[in-house]
C-alpha cells in the first residue's frame, strides 16, 4: 500500500473511532465526518491524495458504497476535488482559517541552556556573510555565465550514472571524497596550474566557505592572530571573525599583500594568512611571482600557515598564468582552496582543499561529525566531467562569453552611470568594482544597494569588504551570467538609481 495512503488512512481512522459512539449516525456519515475533521484539522494536507476507495473500506472493514457515499458529501461541500484519472484530493480553498494552535508559554532566555560562546559568535557576525537568495542574475557577483553551462552533457552523464549505479553504490561514501575525483583533480591542476599533490591530501567540500569554517575549526583558537588582506571577501572575515580570533588587517599595493606593514610586535606569531593571489577579492590584484616568495619566506620565519584562496584562477590567469604558492611552498605550508560554484554554477555546490600531510586526520573527523560527505553521484559526475574534456572546453566557453559581456558591461556602464568608475579596466574576473567619484557615506551606499534591489537589481556593498573603519564605498556587480537585452535594459535602470 502507499504510505501516503497509510498515514491518512490512520487519521482517519482515529477521528473515526471517536464518532463512533453516535449510535444516530449512519456509517457514511461518520466516516464523513471524520475525514471532514481530518481536514479542517489540517491533519490532511491541502492536496492531499486520499486513499482509493476500495483501499479504504478494506482498510476499515466498511463496504465500498459507505465510503462512495462519504465522498460524495466531501465533493458536495469542496472539501476534495475528484479528477478522473488523478483520484479525490484534498481542496483548502474557501476553508475557514484553522484554529490557532494552543499558545506556549514564553519563558525568559535564562531559563533555557545558554548558547555556546561559539554560537553567539557566529550569529553576531551572519550579517557580514553575502546572504541574497533569490533568482536575480543582474548583477550579482559570483556567477559564471550560467546560460552556456553544457546541461545536456551533465544529464547524460548523470542519467548514466543512475543506470548502472549498484546497490553499493547508495551506501555511505568517504568523507574527505571519491578517490577517482580526487585523483581527477589532482591531473587537473598538474596541467592547469602546474601544481602537483597527492590524491590524499584532497578534500572533497561543498564550497569555499566549507573549507573556510573546517580550517579555522582545525587551527584555531580563541585570539589566536589570523592575517587578512584588507580589503577581504566578507564570508572569509566572518568565519574567522565568528572563530573569536584576533584578526590582522594587512593592505594591498600593486603586487598583492604589504607584508612589510605586518611587522610589528602586535603581530606576533599569526597562525595563518588568508590571500587570493590570483584574482584579489573585490579588487582584482594579481600577486607578483616576487611577493609569492617573499610570502613563503615571511610564512617560515613566522611559522605560520598559508589559506592561497584560488577561486578564479582560470579566469584570471589564462593569458600570463603564475606559479601559485602552493606549487613554490617547499615546507607544506600552504592550503589551497577551489570551487566548481563560481565556475560551473553556484547550485553544484562542489569545491576542494589540499591540506598538508599533519592536518588530514583532524580535517576528515571534522567532517565526520558534520556534512559526512558530498553526493557520490555528484562527484562521479564531475570526475567524468574533468576525465571527457569536457570541463577544460566549457571554460573556454565561459572565459569567452564573459570577455564579450565584459566589454559591453563597461562601455554601457561608462555611458549611462557616469557618476562611478570602473576598477579594473581589463578583464580578469566574473566581477567588477564600480567606485563612486565624488565622496559618499557608507550609509549612502547601503541605500543604493537597497534601491537597486528594489528594481531587481542585485550588488554587494565594497565598504563591507573592508576590516577596518577606513573604508572605500562603491559596488560590486557581477555581469558574467547576464544575457545582452537584460544588460542593456538592466544598466540603464540602474542608472536611474545611481
Amino acid at each position: 500500500m502507499n504510505t501516503n495512503h497509510e498515514f491518512a488512512i490512520q487519521r482517519i481512522s482515529n477521528e473515526y473511532e471517536l464518532l463512533q459512539s453516535s449510535k444516530e449516525d449512519k456509517k457514511y456519515t461518520l466516516l464523513y465526518k471524520a475525514i471532514k475533521r481530518c481536514i479542517r484539522k489540517r491533519e490532511l494536507p491541502d492536496q492531499w491524495l486520499l486513499p482509493p476507495t476500495r483501499i479504504l473500506s478494506i482498510s476499515m472493514a466498511l463496504s465500498r458504497t459507505t465510503v462512495l457515499k462519504s465522498y460524495e458529501l466531501l465533493l458536495l461541500e469542496k472539501l476534495i476535488l475528484s479528477k478522473v484519472g488523478s483520484g479525490n484530493r484534498v481542496n483548502f480553498v474557501g476553508l475557514e482559517p484553522p484554529n490557532k494552535f494552543p499558545k506556549k508559554k514564553d519563558f525568559k532566555s535564562s531559563d533555557y541552556p545558554e548558547i555556546s560562546q561559539k554560537g553567539q559568535s557566529y550569529l553576531k557576525n551572519i550579517s557580514l556573510i553575502n546572504r541574497l537568495p533569490g533568482n536575480d542574475v543582474a548583477f550579482r557577483p559570483g556567477l559564471p555565465p550560467l546560460d552556456v553551462f553544457p546541461v545536456n552533457q551533465w544529464k547524460k552523464l548523470l542519467n548514466a550514472y543512475w543506470r548502472h549505479v549498484k546497490s553499493s553504490g547508495l551506501s555511505y561514501a568517504p568523507s574527505t571524497g571519491l578517490r577517482e575525483l580526487k585523483k581527477s583533480i589532482s591531473k587537473y591542476l598538474n596541467v592547469s596550474r602546474n601544481l602537483k599533490c597527492q590524491a590524499d591530501q584532497i578534500v572533497i567540500v561543498s564550497g569555499s566557505l566549507q573549507s573556510l569554517y573546517l580550517i579555522a575549526n582545525t587551527l584555531i583558537n580563541k585570539s589566536d592572530a589570523v592575517i587578512l588582506e584588507n580589503p577581504v571577501f566578507p564570508n572569509v572575515h566572518s568565519v574567522f571573525k565568528s572563530s573569536e580570533a584576533h584578526l590582522i588587517p594587512a593592505n594591498l599595493d600593486k603586487e598583492g599583500i604589504q607584508l612589510s606593514t605586518l611587522d610589528k610586535p602586535e603581530h606576533k606569531n599569526p597562525k595563518l594568512i588568508h590571500v587570493t593571489p590570483s584574482n584579489h577579492y573585490p579588487t582584482g590584484v594579481k600577486m607578483s611571482l616576487s611577493r609569492r616568495q617573499e610570502l613563503l619566506t615571511w610564512a617560515s620565519t613566522h611559522n605560520a600557515l598559508i589559506i592561497e584562496n584560488d577561486y578564479e584562477h582560470e579566469v584570471a590567469n589564462l593569458a600570463n598564468p603564475i606559479p601559485t604558492i602552493f606549487s613554490l611552498d617547499n615546507e607544506s605550508r600552504t592550503i589551497y582552496m577551489g570551487t566548481f560554484n563560481r565556475l560551473l554554477h553556484p547550485s553544484i555546490r562542489l569545491g576542494y582543499m589540499i591540506v598538508p600531510n599533519y592536518l588530514i586526520g583532524v580535517v576528515e573527523a571534522l567532517q565526520e561529525h558534520s556534512h559526512r560527505f558530498i553526493s557520490p553521484s555528484i562527484q562521479i559526475v564531475m570526475n567524468q566531467f574533468i576525465e571527457r574534456n569536457y570541463l577544460y572546453k566549457h571554460l573556454e566557453k565561459s572565459i569567452a562569453v564573459a570577455q564579450e559581456r565584459y566589454k559591453l558591461f563597461i562601455r554601457e556602464f561608462e555611458i549611462h552611470c557616469t557618476s562611478m568608475m570602473i576598477k579594473p579596466k581589463s578583464f580578469s574576473s566574473f566581477h567588477v568594482v564600480a567606485l563612486f567619484k565624488n565622496e559618499v557615506s557608507v550609509a549612502h551606499e547601503k541605500d543604493v544597494i537597497k534601491r537597486l534591489k528594489e528594481r531587481n537589481i542585485t550588488a554587494f556593498s565594497l565598504s563591507k569588504c573592508y576590516i577596518t573603519d577606513s573604508k572605500k564605498q562603491g559596488l560590486i556587480l557581477g555581469y558574467a551570467a547576464v544575457r545582452t537585452a537584460v544588460m542593456l535594459r538592466k544598466i540603464k535602470s540602474m542608472s536611474e538609481v545611481i
